[in-house]
């Protein structure tokens, strides 16, 4: 079993359902919206700084703002900006 299918099944036993399971980029979300990461894609540099600053499988994330594409969110008690394409990087569900 994929790691999102294992990721997707366990946010849909907590309650969730439709679009909220199913596994999206960061990117997706809007401020107020709650997620999990799932995965982050990439390599080298920006997949290691990410892991650095919390953006870990089964990490709580959250949206604080969003604006033009750029984004604040919180995870592991820290605020974090991030620009689209990084979001973008960012598997949640």
């Amino acid at each position: 079993m994929s790691q999102a299918m294992v990721s997707e099944s366990a946010c849909c036993k907590t309650g969730s359902t439709g679009a909220a399971c199913q596994p999206m980029p960061l990117a997706f979300l809007r401020s107020g919206d709650m997620a999990n990461v799932v995965r982050v894609r990439g390599k080298g540099e920006v997949h290691h700084h990410l892991e650095n600053l919390g953006f870990v499988e089964g990490a709580a994330v959250s949206v604080v703002s969003e604006q033009a594409g750029n984004f604040i969110v919180q995870i592991k008690g820290a605020s974090v900006a991030l620009d689209r394409s990084v979001a973008s990087k960012i598997i949640v569900a």
